[in-house]
């Protein structure tokens, strides 16, 4: 699709939008015969921001306008991203005849823009102008608004002197169809898995060294991937007797362990989690369909999650998460709702909801092009389905996340217990909170916040796992002189 902006657009938001209606779209500065074209025209004046946006796709044409008021509150820029948003989003709507139910909202954390609201309004009123300014549909501006009040229940509760560890353990026993993580299930790349432990436990006792020399404490750790529990008990052991070395007599608020695939856990792993003081884990099914589940890759069967669990559970460990997607191929509302019904009646501490997303480097997309046009009106309903049904089960959403190319522009949202969220993923998405990632695809975030403003340094590992044992990269430096201005 063709992009001709006339103003201060941004560009990759007016893209955000139109991919919400045509997924899967294009936006190549140079492109011939294009399918469509979207012109946006912006226009400024003393009482506000006017725009018009003009929608010509396979031979249909859309124009509509918007006219945003200046407020007084709100910033010229943001401003001219709501108009802009109204008239794109109208002349999309015209044409395709559907609206996105976050309507303006295109980022990863509505919440965010919720919690802003909440800052100055009650939760009423948040609710009143997600819908009405930013065009979200009431059903989720409700939710968001409530995340958003559970989320600021953790992120109130960690000052600028504590951080998180993730521990990134790239490997799977097989690949999902859907997956488009950094992780891996070739013969070739399990023999990686030696020296990758090596170098993790290496790197894990590097990073408590930075930790002390920058003041820090180190509030949670989560060791996810892939999945950890592909490594043998013996190299969990090692991993996480390093990292309770480490720590001293210091305790943890919390420690996760993603043992994902049902297919790696054994009694003798959780052992080891359960004597290194692992007090959360994830014991993930996707569906409890067994059709669905050889659908997309999985090379576990509904009973093997159900055996899972119960060694967890035998083992007492705090708490437990399970992830379930909507939307997967081969699924169905009944079946969906099959699955939740049974989850609650394991009754665990964390329910995850996940909705289909098409990932560009995910198997299933290059086996099927269309998978971009999937209905999903069924994985709609499903959602709807989880947030009522787990709700009235004294499960609250917690928090949430949206990505490209989710099947009915729906979002990802973790449930829990009253009380029992988990505190790394909340700190993890916010950006108040500095992250140290350890291991290949791990990110390290850095926090300073300066005049109430939070500054930002991230810094990346190596993507794969090859690549991250030939790299000698020492952040210390890097990471100090951020943090503190250097070493004192």
């Amino acid at each position: 699709m063709r992009l001709n902006l006339n103003g201060k657009i941004n560009s990759l938001y007016v893209q955000s939008l139109c991919m919400m209606f045509f997924r899967g779209e294009k936006f190549p500065e140079v492109e011939e015969n294009p399918k469509g074209c979207i012109s946006v025209d912006l226009s400024s004046s003393d009482e506000g921001i006017f725009a018009r946006a003009t929608l010509e796709y396979e031979g249909e044409k859309a124009t509509a306008e918007h006219f945003e008021p200046l407020n007084g509150t709100d910033t010229a820029d943001r401003i001219g991203k709501i108009a802009t948003g109204h008239a794109v989003l109208s002349a999309c709507s015209q044409l395709t005849g559907y609206m996105p139910p976050w309507g303006l909202l295109t980022g990863i954390r509505p919440s965010v823009v919720a919690d802003e609201l909440l800052q100055n309004s009650s939760a009423e009123h948040a609710v009143d102008i997600l819908t009405k300014r930013y065009l979200v549909s009431k059903d989720k501006a409700e939710l968001a608004v409530e995340v958003a009040k559970n989320e600021a229940l953790i992120l109130n509760k960690y000052g600028d002197n504590s951080c998180s560890i993730y521990i990134s353990i790239p490997f799977c026993p097989t690949r999902c169809t859907y997956c488009s993580f950094i992780s891996y299930a070739t013969k070739k790349l399990f023999e990686l898995m030696p020296a990758y432990v090596e170098r993790i436990i290496n790197d894990i006792k590097d990073t408590f060294e930075i930790i002390k020399k920058a003041g820090l404490r180190v509030a949670t750790v989560y060791m996810g991937g892939g999945t950890p529990t592909t490594l043998c008990p013996e190299q969990l052991e090692r991993i996480l007797a390093t990292v309770r070395d480490r720590l001293g007599g210091a305790t943890l608020d919390e420690f996760t362990v993603e043992g994902g695939r049902p297919d790696t856990i054994t009694e003798e792993k959780i052992a080891v989690l359960k004597k290194y003081g692992v007090d959360r884990i994830s014991v993930n099914p996707q569906s409890l369909n067994d059709d669905v589940l050889v659908k997309i890759g999985r090379r576990h069967t509904v009973k093997d999650f159900f055996d899972a669990y119960k060694i967890v559970a035998r083992f007492g460990i705090k708490s437990v998460n399970t992830d379930l997607i909507a939307g997967l191929d081969g699924d169905s509302l009944e079946s969906f709702k099959s699955t939740i019904n049974e989850i609650v009646d394991l009754n665990p501490n964390n329910i995850t909801v996940h909705a289909f997303s098409v990932k560009k480097s995910a198997q299933i997309l290059q086996d099927d092009q269309s998978v971009y046009n999937r209905d999903g009106d069924f994985a709609t309903k499903s959602v709807e389905f989880a947030y009522k049904e787990l709700k009235s089960k004294g499960y609250v959403p917690y928090y949430m996340y949206r990505q490209k190319n989710t099947i009915s522009d729906l979002e990802n949202v973790g449930y829990s217990k009253e009380g029992d969220f988990c505190i790394y993923n909340v700190l993890m998405m916010g950006d108040g909170h500095t992250v140290f990632g350890i291991g290949a695809g791990a990110t390290t975030k850095l926090v300073k916040k300066s005049s109430g403003k939070a500054e930002i340094l991230r810094i990346f590992s190596q993507k794969y796992p090859y690549e991250y044992l030939q790299d000698n990269q020492n952040i210390e430096a890097k990471v100090l002189e951020f943090l503190k201005g250097g070493l004192e």
